[in-house]
């Protein structure tokens, strides 16, 4: 999971000598997609064969707002590249006009349980088999919990890609010292509105409020599964982030 996308490509036999292919495929937030689209473009610039998957819904958030490289339409990365990245768009489950925010617990039980089977399918038809298969490696959000198991049923690495800074990973990490210590899952608001170093040795002050709001926790009554979402799905994605990111970090 550590490895680099060229390193998986190598490791996996190289394709005869093909060129290194990396499906790249983001968390359906545009937050997550942008980190994503900057990857894509150097691993372009690298002498990768790229193929983005997004979905229809991000896509057309993206395209509605002016977004894209070159006015390429339905391609987002038109003009960008040196023609090297292929553009894919999957369904999440839902239709266009579904309104993702306002039933935010019924979208992530679709991103949970039915947008790996479109990607399945998509990742069927664009990787192939043999050398294609040998040369292509699958990049894909740590916040999804099932590229892994899509990756081993093809046949081909799999790199996990955080998008988000590395302190904010290391406190998903340290969820169970931010509890003990009393700035998560609290009744109460924390004593200081930082954090001492004993709790996070590497970062020697850490504000209250760079701590992510998913973990700042400081109504009377507010709960974890208030801020996540009640079902159980999210509350099983939850721990599976929390398992990643230890078994990176271990």
């Amino acid at each position: 999971m550590g490895q680099l996308p060229q390193d998986a490509v190598a490791a996996n036999g190289n394709g005869g000598g093909k060129r290194p292919h990396a499906v790249v495929i983001p968390y359906p937030l545009q937050g997550h997609v942008i980190p994503a689209v900057h990857l894509a473009l150097r691993l372009a610039a690298r002498g990768f064969a790229v193929t983005f998957v997004n979905t229809e819904s991000v896509h057309r958030q993206i395209t509605s707002s002016g977004g894209g490289h070159g006015g390429g339409g339905d391609d987002i990365f038109a003009g960008a590249g040196g023609g090297a990245i292929r553009y894919e768009l999957v369904s999440d489950g839902f239709p266009l006009g579904f309104d993702r925010s306002l039933n935010h617990d019924q979208y992530m039980e679709g991103v949970l349980h039915v947008l790996p089977a479109h990607v399945d399918e998509l990742l069927r038809r664009v990787v192939g088999d043999g050398d294609d298969a040998a040369a292509t490696c699958l990049v894909a959000d740590t916040f999804f919990v099932w590229p892994a198991t899509l990756a081993r049923k093809l046949g081909v690495p799999y790199v996990s890609f955080w998008t988000e800074p590395a302190i904010i990973f290391s406190l998903y990490y340290h969820m169970d010292l931010l509890t003990k210590n009393g700035h998560f899952n609290c009744k109460a608001a924390p004593s200081s509105s930082s954090l001492p170093s004993p709790i996070l040795p590497h970062a020697s002050i850490l504000d209250a409020d760079c701590i992510p709001h998913i973990l700042s926790l400081t109504g009377d009554s507010m709960e974890v599964d208030e801020v996540m979402g009640s079902s159980e799905s999210k509350k099983s994605a939850r721990r599976d982030a929390v398992t990643v990111a230890r078994l990176m970090l271990s």
